[in-house]
């Protein structure tokens, strides 16, 4: 038997092909895309400048968010620009360790986003069961230590990640039928033995994202147990507004990966391209709906919007 010498054959380029099978709708389908990168760095920028500029907007729960927005415009310019570059210009190639980088950075803000989700949770359960000691327990010190804590997390647990796809030989196709680079998308492409890479990638799920969501349920089935214990009806009221913004993110987050990874798994008729759009919707629709989710539901933060614009079409009509 004839052995393959894999390091001769070895692709240090590949090339992402966006959305194959709907080649010709590239252009049509880069507006939305577009429109929706646009509004994610607009809102949330808008959202990170009013939380840092305003102080009476400078508690946990508006911080967290702060953090929430910044790892949205990161994850989004991860992923838009180099869709918009295949659809507009069919520039799809890209290096391997360009690639990694990339996949990195999706990944490790994605499980950030994550982390922040939980501690958004950790903060109302905080707000309505000890609402007394929610400043002495939410201090800006373990505010920081908690932010410090997530990004530790993610980079650490994504990092052994980089040697995993490093060692491997990819003597086989480099066309990737994708938009941006995954883990297990790339891995696939290998000569070498990936088992260890499926199981730490499983692993690493399993003990940070799918953890978080178990700890997030826990949340708020303690905070419902305790809005219902509390005899007001407008306390109850004020309670379940003050988190629903934070749960219509949650399902917004977690549905789209969630549907994606289940129709990856179980869905072997579901044709490529459907995999590959329900991807970029977990890209495309949290970072551009949080700001307008929150923008809508916090009364503080409608308010310093409202008064922002009211302030600069003011100022433009005296000059006027």
């Amino acid at each position: 038997m004839t052995t393959i010498n894999h390091t001769a054959v070895s692709h240090t380029i590949f090339r992402l092909l966006g959305i194959p099978g709907l080649e010709d709708q590239h252009v049509w389908i880069s507006i939305p895309f577009f429109v929706s990168y646009v509004i994610t760095l607009l809102g949330n920028s808008l959202l990170i400048c009013i939380i840092l500029t305003k102080r009476s907007l400078h508690e946990p729960m508006y911080l967290f968010l702060c953090m929430l927005a910044g790892a949205d415009v990161v994850l989004s310019t991860c992923t838009v620009p180099q869709a918009l570059a295949i659809f507009w210009f069919r520039a799809g190639e890209i290096s391997l360790d360009r690639c990694i980088t990339q996949f990195f950075i999706i990944h490790c803000t994605f499980m950030s986003e994550s982390g922040i989700l939980l501690v958004m949770a950790f903060d109302r359960y905080i707000a309505i069961c000890y609402p007394l000691r929610y400043t002495t327990i939410l201090t800006r010190a373990l505010i920081g230590k908690i932010g410090v804590t997530i990004i530790l997390r993610s980079f650490c647990t994504l990092f052994p990640i980089v040697f995993l796809l490093k060692r491997l030989t990819f003597c086989q196709n480099n066309i990737v039928p994708h938009t941006f680079c995954e883990h297990i998308g790339l891995a696939k492409y290998a000569c070498n033995d990936i088992r260890v890479n499926i199981w730490y990638g499983f692993s690493i799920l399993m003990l940070t994202v799918v953890l978080d969501v178990v700890l997030i349920f826990v949340s708020y089935v303690l905070i419902l147990r305790a809005v219902f214990h509390i005899p007001s009806r407008d306390a109850h009221h004020k309670a379940l507004n003050t988190c629903g913004s934070h749960v219509c993110i949650i399902v917004l987050f977690y549905s789209p990966a969630i549907f994606t990874t289940l129709t990856q798994r179980f869905g072997r008729h579901i044709p490529p391209h459907t995999h590959i759009l329900l991807a970029n919707i977990c890209m495309l629709a949290p970072p551009m709906l949080n700001p307008i989710i929150y923008g809508i539901k916090t009364k503080q933060i409608r308010e310093q919007v409202v008064h922002m614009l009211f302030t600069k079409q003011k100022s433009l009509w005296l000059k006027n």
